[in-house]
């Protein structure tokens, strides 16, 4: 799911705002140097979840990075971002950063509707991996009675074998009679070597 980033690459993040939201002062701080050093200048930052419920619902934000002590309080801001706050921002990328990764947690944190989680201790390059990820997240939106944010499944390899999808752009896992005959050798050879540009 990680993708490198080679030491030379140049990211700049000077015109995206976020929302850091930890009520933690010292790792409000942290978090705070971190993405600056992104060079992401507009950061609001907020002490807890209520400060940033506030935040919210005056104006809209690209990023929200949220770390509370209780992963309930975290779980519960995300969820109601998703269902009650404002149109504008319920579809705002969110990660939760947590130094506690259990299982449970992990759970709850995805069936909130949050976009990534990510496990302390925290390094600048996996955030920004993480970011850069989400810059290119193509998963659908889902919205249903029990829950609203993208698709918890970051790889999609369609429906378990023999269950039907319950999603549109499911495909059967069925495997038809060709329609075509099968390249030969000789072709699929000449598509794997590169090929001779007359200049």
């Amino acid at each position: 799911m990680s993708r490198a980033i080679s030491p030379e690459t140049r990211i700049n993040l000077e015109r995206t705002s976020a929302l850091l939201i930890n009520d933690n002062p010292q790792g409000l701080d942290i978090l705070s140097s971190i993405v600056q050093g992104f060079g992401l200048k507009e950061q609001i930052k907020c002490a807890s979840p209520d400060d940033a419920r506030g935040v919210i619902k005056r104006r809209p934000v690209d990023l929200i990075l949220v770390e509370c002590a209780s992963a309930a309080e975290s779980s519960e801001f995300v969820r109601w971002l998703r269902r009650e706050g404002p149109k504008t921002s319920a579809f705002t990328p969110v990660i939760i950063l947590t130094g506690h990764a259990s299982e449970s947690f992990v759970s709850q944190s995805r069936n909130c509707g949050a976009s990534f989680i990510v496990a302390k201790p925290l390094t600048p390059m996996i955030l920004l991996q993480r970011i850069l990820w989400l810059t290119k997240d193509q998963r659908e939106w889902v919205e249903c009675d029990t829950y609203v944010g993208p698709d918890r499944r970051v790889r999609n390899y369609g429906p378990p074998l023999g269950m039907a999808g319950r999603r549109a752009g499911d495909l059967s896992a069925e495997v038809g009679v060709a329609l075509e005959p099968n390249m030969d050798q000789s072709d699929i050879d000449m598509l794997m070597k590169p090929q001779r540009v007359a200049l």
